[in-house]
């Protein structure tokens, strides 16, 4: 009994059969997962056969080859047995490279043993580096050396007003153009069509009001007739330029009030501080003493930003702590410069909602602190508007209004955005000058509003 178990466990002198060749993937790591665990077998059942020398080959275990026929396909095939006379040939070994040779993952490249080869025996392989060599045919956008310092462009070719207004209105009045070239494409003045320029005109921010006029126009010049484009734009500018011109004022400063106080209001966003900073330049540029106020106490930056603007433009400015009490400040800015015979006084406010109750009662107290100081302050309230914005805007301007006086208008952002003819049913709603307009971040980009350079270049007419 003891015998039969060592058979079962050692063999003696004899070689077990071969089995066969299996891919070098044993299936038990091809799929771990689905391999169960190998079963003991019954010492009982043993069958002496197994072996023995001449076993018959159906009784022999067949190993599954994973290899799968598309991999054989894409390998090439199994290899061709070299070994014809059943013996091992040694391959000679290749001395192992140096370790600076040597690739990130342990691999010598090829073209890197190709080039070595190649090398002269003694010759460095960096040897050519200085060699000088022919790069008169480099691929566009590429140049060697320094960049070649840019020649300053002469005075000559500074872009007009009317010029950057027109890049900066660029979006929205190639985009109404367009439709409205695309809607009067051989076809000819009638009701149908009225209404369809109507429908533009509005969803191009214009407003109900200027968008019946120019219907109404449209249709006593040319009902009936074919119509272009330009006649249109012709037609629209006309009528922009009516409804702009009331509005279109410079902003009065009554120096017998020193110091003249303008207090900037508006959202969040609208560029308030930017826009007082362009204020002082242009104020201070023209001799005036300019005092700034940092009313915005509740974001650092913007404190910040105002000493930037006031050592910019020499103007002296007055702040406090972050969170202070903003109508407070007011009071100090304004003695302020009261005492050092201020010409203009500009006071910086925080941005917020029109429909949060709790900061437009805060700014009804800054301009009651300004009241006791001067019945007439603050002389000029400014609100800046954010031309991005759209149809919102008008609810802006009468809320702010009627909280805080507003007495005229400064639009911001005109560059970027397709919704500038909001600024048109703003006036034709409100009646409230329009002091600037602003189509860029640079001091020369906030310039003095034109009715007749604004309706052409939403027009799309060219100077």
């Amino acid at each position: 009994m003891a015998f039969d178990f060592l058979k079962r466990v050692f063999t003696f002198d004899q070689v077990p059969p071969e089995a066969p060749v299996a891919d070098e993937r044993a299936p038990d790591a091809a799929k771990p997962a689905e391999t169960a665990a190998p079963v003991a077998e019954d010492v009982s059942t043993f069958e002496p056969s197994l072996l023995s020398d001449t076993a018959p080959e159906d009784s022999l275990p067949i190993a599954e080859d994973p290899v799968l026929a598309e991999e054989i396909a894409t390998a090439g095939g199994p290899a061709a047995d070299d070994d014809t006379d059943g013996q091992d040939t040694e391959e000679p070994l290749l001395p192992l490279p140096a370790v600076e040779d040597i690739g990130d993952l342990g691999v010598v490249p090829l073209s890197l043993l190709e080039a070595e080869a190649e090398l002269a025996p003694g010759e460095s392989p960096t040897a050519d580096l200085d060699r000088p060599r022919d790069i008169s045919a480099l691929p566009a956008g590429f140049a060697t050396g320094p960049a070649p310092e840019p020649e300053a462009a002469p005075e000559g070719e500074r872009l007009t007003w009317f010029q950057r207004l027109r890049a900066g209105l660029s979006r929205t009045s190639s985009q109404l153009t367009g439709q409205i070239t695309a809607l009067f494409t051989k076809r000819k003045l009638d009701d149908a069509t009225l209404e369809e320029l109507e429908d533009l005109l509005i969803q191009a921010d214009l407003g109900v009001e200027t968008a019946l006029r120019i219907t109404d126009t449209l249709a006593s010049e040319r009902y009936g007739r074919d119509v272009s484009g330009a006649d249109v734009s012709r037609i629209m500018a006309a009528e922009i330029t009516k409804v702009l011109t009331p509005v279109a004022k410079p902003l009065q400063l009554d120096l017998n009030h020193r110091p003249h106080v303008i207090l900037v209001v508006g959202v969040n966003g609208t560029g308030k501080t930017t826009t007082i900073g362009k204020l002082a330049a242009k104020l201070s540029g023209a001799g005036l003493k300019v005092m700034l106020a940092a009313g915005d106490t509740f974001r650092a930056a913007a404190i910040e930003q105002l000493k930037i603007w006031a050592d910019r433009t020499n103007s002296h400015i007055v702040s406090s702590k972050l969170g202070a009490d903003a109508a407070g400040l007011a009071y100090e800015a304004f003695e302020e410069a009261r005492r050092q015979k201020s010409d203009v006084l500009i006071i910086d406010t925080a941005g917020r909602l029109q429909n949060r109750t709790e900061l437009m009662a805060e700014l009804e107290k800054i301009v009651r602190v300004l009241g006791k100081l001067d019945p007439d302050a603050p002389h000029t309230v400014l609100q800046t508007l954010d031309a991005t914005t759209g149809q919102n805007a008008l609810n802006q301007v009468e809320i702010f209004r009627n909280v805080a006086g507003v007495n005229g208008l400064i639009m911001t952002k005109l560059d970027g955005t397709a919704r500038g003819g909001i600024l048109v049913a703003i006036s034709a709603k409100h009646k409230l000058p329009v002091y600037f307009i602003g189509v860029g971040e640079g001091i020369d980009d906030l310039e003095p509003f034109e009715a007749q350079d604004f309706a052409e270049a939403i027009a799309g007419i060219a100077d």
